[in-house]
């Protein structure tokens, strides 16, 4: 199929350190003839912009998808430039974490993600917003798709050593984590959810999701959800190399049951009640404001935001339209799978789905 003047437009905003361009512009125009869509657009990454500018600008110029193409601080960045765009944002993750990715059960391959992306429908995300307060005294607004907060995370960030994720990936950052469990419960916050009574409270982190898994897949937040309108947070605060177990052990034992509710097709929540532990308590709210009484290092999807000295988080039910696989065809009850042979009226074998 040859594009058109009524083909659909995209663009394609790009990190060159993160892929071989001549590569990917290969697969994508062959995505885009496949599919139906016309001329791409191309929009290169800078280290001044990484990818908000340019996905902004590829919507105002008419891109009915805008990929983004990098690592997650170029999926973060193109997705805050087409929040409420209207905008398909299309992931084709080349990073060590590709967190968004990996919580919407996208294909991390490069060409699966292609075809995802030319070929696949839209879905529609939560966007969630951290107003941050810096020592000085200024202001920033940053939004983000999967988790932000102080603590371990952002400590892992500050302690992943570059060379060593380039040599095995993902797997550095156990090292760094490892490194970020020291400390105790030594951030102090000061925080109000939902315009209810300010608290008080020491922690070691304090994580706030719209999405809940970790690299490897380790749900930190196992109930977060995407497009629920809801963002989950947790505050963990062990004692001592005991609580570090309690932690991890419940962190373990939620995995399990994630996975079991998902085989029983039940939708229930995991955190937030009884069985929650004090090293590791679980909320939810669409509003969150913290006073920190030192500075801490802030982290936005995987990326290092600086110290800030207070943050407000809220979030945007639904702002944020994704490509996503186009899902298998649902077989009726007693239904052959499309594919399977089956009987036709003369008896003759035939593929489910052929004409009698």
């Amino acid at each position: 199929m040859h594009s058109t003047p009524t083909s659909r437009q995209a663009a394609v905003v790009y990190n060159p350190v993160k892929v071989d361009v001549d590569e990917l512009k290969s697969l994508v125009h062959a995505a885009a003839e496949k599919h139906g869509w016309g001329d791409v657009a191309w929009f290169e990454t800078t280290v001044e912009d990484p990818g908000l500018g340019q996905a902004k600008q590829a919507a105002e110029e008419g891109a009915e998808m805008v990929v983004a193409c990098g690592g997650d601080g170029t999926v973060r960045a193109a997705a805050a430039g087409l929040r409420d765009t209207g905008a398909s944002l299309g992931i084709i993750p080349q990073g060590t974490g590709n967190l968004l990715a990996r919580n919407l059960s996208l294909p991390l391959e490069m060409e699966d993600a292609i075809d995802t992306v030319f070929g696949g429908q839209d879905t529609r995300i939560d966007t969630c917003t951290a107003e941050l307060t810096r020592p000085d005294g200024s202001t920033e607004s940053l939004d983000f798709v999967v988790m932000a907060g102080v603590g371990i995370d952002a400590q892992m960030i500050v302690n992943t050593d570059d060379d060593l994720k380039k040599k095995i990936g993902f797997l550095a950052y156990g090292v760094a984590i490892a490194k970020s469990l020291a400390g105790g419960n030594r951030i102090r916050v000061d925080y109000r959810l939902d315009g209810g009574a300010r608290h008080r409270t020491r922690v070691h982190s304090l994580i706030i999701g719209n999405c809940g898994d970790l690299v490897a897949s380790v749900p930190l937040l196992p109930d977060a959800q995407a497009n629920d309108g809801i963002f989950d947070l947790v505050a963990i605060r062990p004692t001592g190399v005991f609580g570090w177990a309690q932690v991890f052990g419940k962190i373990g034992h939620q995995m399990w049951e994630k996975f079991r509710l998902r085989v029983l097709r039940r939708d229930e929540r995991i955190t937030g009640g009884d069985d929650d532990i004090k090293a590791l308590q679980y909320v939810t709210g669409t509003r969150l404001e913290v006073t920190l009484k030192h500075p801490e290092v802030f982290e936005v999807d995987g990326d290092e935001a600086g110290e800030v000295t207070a943050f407000t988080i809220t979030i945007d039910p639904e702002s944020l339209v994704v490509r996503e696989p186009v899902p298998e065809p649902v077989t009726e009850p007693g239904e052959p799978a499309p594919g399977t042979k089956k009987f036709d009226e003369d008896g003759q074998v035939a593929e489910h789905g052929d004409s009698a």
